[in-house]
C-alpha cells in the first residue's frame, strides 16, 4: 500500500491550525489528505485529483475522518478557477506530492511500471486520449530523443530513439516489456547493472503523457496568489526537473529587485512577498522504511506580505 512520503515534516511545515483551509493538489489515496483533515476539525480542505480509483478509495477513507472536505475532479492546473467556483480565493495551506502513486505503479494494466507486462499507458486522467503507446509509435525519432534526453535526462536517448523507429516498421509496439527489451537492446551492459535501463525513458514517457512540468510551474504561480499572509506552500518532488522548477518558482516569488539593494530603507511595498523557509530530505529511517523516499525532497515558501 501507498506510504505518505514525509508526512511529519509536511504537517508540521504548514502550520495548519483547526480553522485552516488547505488544498491537496494530489490527493492520491490520502495519506497526507487524511492526516491533515484531522488537524483541521473547524476548517476545510480541498483536494485535487484525476484518479477516479484514487478518489473512490479517498472518499472512504476521509468520510471516517469528517466532511469538510470536497474533492475535485480535476488536474491542479486549474487551481484558481475551480476554487474561484467555490467562492475560495485565499487558502492557509498547500500541499503537493508529485510522487507516482504506488498503487498506480503497482497496478500493471496502468502500464506506469517497467517490471511488469501491460498496454503502454501511464496516463494519470484516463480521459487524455495522449498515451505512452501513442508517444513510442508516433513521435518521429528526433522527438522521441528530445523527450528522453529533457524528461529522463538519458544519455542513450539518441540510441534508445532510434532503435524504437527500427523496431515499429516491423511491427507496432504496444507493451512495457516490449519497449524495456527495445531499451536494454541499445544499452551498455554497464548500464543494465548500475539501475533499470528502463527507469529513466518511462519517467520521459510519462512526463510527456501527463505534460507535468508546465502543468507543475503553471500551478505553483496560481497557488503563490491563493496564499493569505503566514499561509505557506509545501511541494515534495521526486526528480531534479521537477526541483528545478519549484526552485526556480520559489526563488522568483522571494528575490528582491537587485536595483534596490543599495537603498538605505526599502519601503515595503518592493519587499518580497515571499519567503523561503526551507527544504528538507527524508531521514535515514524513512528511506530504510520505504524505499521510494530515498529521492524525495520537500521545499517550502511562506507568503510574508500582501
Amino acid at each position: 500500500m501507498h506510504k505518505s512520503v514525509l508526512l511529519n515534516e509536511c504537517l508540521e511545515y504548514l502550520n495548519l491550525t483547526e480553522n485552516s483551509t488547505v488544498v491537496d493538489c494530489t490527493l492520491g489515496y490520502a495519506g497526507h489528505s487524511s492526516h491533515i483533515l484531522k488537524k483541521i476539525k473547524r476548517g476545510f480542505l480541498f483536494a485535487f485529483d484525476q484518479d477516479k480509483k484514487a478518489i473512490s478509495y479517498s472518499t472512504e477513507k476521509l468520510n471516517k475522518i469528517g466532511n469538510n472536505y470536497e474533492i475535485i475532479y480535476r488536474n491542479f492546473n486549474y487551481l484558481k478557477e475551480e476554487l474561484l467556483k467555490r467562492n475560495i480565493t485565499k487558502v492557509d495551506a498547500i500541499l503537493y506530492d508529485l510522487g507516482v502513486s504506488s498503487p498506480q505503479l503497482d497496478e500493471k494494466e496502468r502500464g506506469f511500471s517497467f517490471h511488469q507486462d501491460a498496454l503502454l499507458d501511464m496516463r494519470m486522467d484516463q480521459n487524455n486520449p495522449l498515451t505512452a503507446k501513442k508517444i513510442v509509435n508516433d513521435y518521429s525519432k528526433e522527438e522521441l530523443e528530445r523527450i528522453f534526453f529533457n524528461y529522463g535526462e538519458e544519455k542513450y536517448a539518441k540510441k534508445i530513439a532510434n532503435n524504437i523507429v527500427l523496431k515499429r516498421q516491423e511491427k507496432e509496439i504496444e507493451t512495457t516489456l516490449e519497449l524495456v527489451e527495445i531499451i536494454k537492446e541499445s544499452v551498455p551492459e554497464k548500464y543494465k547493472r548500475e539501475k533499470h535501463p528502463a527507469r529513466k525513458v518511462f519517467q520521459a514517457l510519462r512526463i510527456e503523457v501527463n505534460n507535468e512540468l508546465e502543468v507543475l510551474e503553471n500551478s505553483l504561480k496560481q497557488a503563490l496568489d491563493l496564499l493569505k499572509i503566514n499561509g505557506r506552500i509545501c511541494v515534495i518532488t521526486f526528480h531534479s526537473l521537477e526541483d528545478n522548477i519549484c526552485k526556480k518558482v520559489f526563488k522568483a516569488a522571494s528575490k528582491m529587485d537587485e536595483n534596490l539593494n543599495n537603498l538605505p530603507v526599502i519601503p515595503n511595498e518592493y519587499l518580497p512577498k515571499f519567503k523561503i523557509i526551507g527544504n528538507v530530505k527524508p531521514t535515514k529511517e524513512e528511506i530504510l522504511k520505504n524505499n521510494r523516499s530515498r529521492s524525495a525532497k520537500l521545499r517550502i515558501i511562506e507568503r510574508v506580505r500582501d
